[in-house]
């Protein structure tokens, strides 16, 4: 198990993988520039069996609303579900009942064509078992729908949540967002745009949350950094880059339109510290390093659980699979995330305390 400071420049155990200044072809996998139509494929194929396997043996301390309509259209890509366990209480007796629990907002991966809700059921079950109102929530996918329109519904969502997650017993001043793959992505580059004007006038955004209720960020094997895209060997082709692009990207070269996708990119001081999980195995390895690292840079809270290429559980969004002890690890870890960031009064997350985050960074 090799650690390193929440507060340093990231120093990885060399045997972790390529240097961050190679440009051999990508370890992390053996595919290499799969074309949109074939991940979309691959996608939809494997689906219906991660329904079942992913909720397998449900958790029952938990309330279930599942299917709540945010945008008000009747459509299932403007879905969301609120999930709250049963009761929560403190104080030495556990009799008196807690004040409002912090919220976690979910959005799922597919490489932002494909996925849904529903296999990630038992995922926000076991967040929300953890002392959380978890959200679940779908959105509008390519190749239909552009990376503002997945933006517009992940704002939406937040909105839903500012004007109602009272009414499920959850705090819209203590907020943290995340997802996985592609919706880690989507968090990732509206919590840049809650933290920067001109990115989000770039996407035409109107954020409904106020400065410090945005308490933190959570990116399980999550592309935060769109560099890698022209990286020989990544995983990804580039025609992923220009399906997402707006239409006002017309006429930039793609690497100058690819920042507007980039997290990392966006990096203001109001940035909330960030809980990030991956592995060696994971596509999206050396984007996620490169985000630690400037994470660390500027000294933003990055609170990670890194695992090694000989965890054989950890391939790509290994977190949603309960069944295996490392996703039990991210869960505990991700709980006690939480619960860090939503305590600090609002808007102090910056000043968190960092020598509490200390972490493994290769397990």
């Amino acid at each position: 198990m090799f650690h390193s400071s929440p507060h340093s420049s990231t120093s990885f155990d060399p045997a972790a993988g390529p240097a961050a200044d190679s440009h051999l072809t990508h370890r992390e996998t053996g595919l290499s520039r799969v074309p949109v139509w074939l991940w979309k494929a691959i996608m939809t194929r494997v689906a219906p069996g991660e329904l079942h396997k992913f909720n397998a043996d449900p958790i029952d301390d938990v309330d279930y609303h599942f299917d709540l309509d945010y945008v008000g259209d009747g459509s299932r890509d403007h879905r969301l579900d609120v999930l709250v366990p049963h009761e929560h209480h403190d104080g030495p007796d556990a009799s008196t009942p807690a004040g409002p629990l912090p919220v976690y907002i979910y959005f799922h991966g597919g490489g932002w064509t494909s996925g849904d809700k529903a296999p990630l059921t038992k995922y926000a079950a076991s967040q929300a078992v953890e002392g959380m109102v978890v959200v679940n929530a779908n959105y509008r996918m390519a190749t239909r729908f552009k990376i503002g329109h997945m933006l517009d519904d992940a704002n939406a969502v937040l909105t839903w949540v500012t004007r109602n997650i009272d009414e499920y017993g959850g705090d819209p001043t203590r907020i943290v967002i995340g997802g996985d793959s592609a919706g880690g992505h989507i968090a990732a580059l509206l919590t840049a745009a809650a933290n920067d004007e001109a990115l989000a006038a770039h996407y035409n955004l109107d954020l409904p949350i106020e400065p410090g209720h945005l308490r933190g960020l959570v990116q399980h094997c999550s592309i935060a950094d769109f560099s890698v895209m022209f990286e020989r060997g990544f995983v990804l082709s580039l025609n992923f880059l220009r399906m997402l692009l707006p239409a006002h990207s017309q006429g930039v070269s793609l690497r100058d339109a690819a920042r507007f996708l980039s997290p990392i990119e966006w990096l203001d001081k109001g940035f909330p510290p960030v809980f990030i999980t991956t592995s060696e195995r994971d596509y999206f390895y050396r984007a996620n390093l490169n985000f630690i690292e400037a994470l660390r840079r500027r000294s933003i809270v990055a609170d990670t659980v890194i695992y090694g290429r000989h965890r054989t559980n950890t391939r790509h969004t290994w977190q949603q699979d309960a069944r295996h002890p490392e996703s039990q690890e991210v869960y505990r870890r991700l709980g006690s995330f939480v619960r860090k960031v939503a305590a600090v009064p609002a808007p102090s997350t910056q000043a968190l305390s960092l020598p509490a985050l200390a972490e493994p960074a290769l397990a």
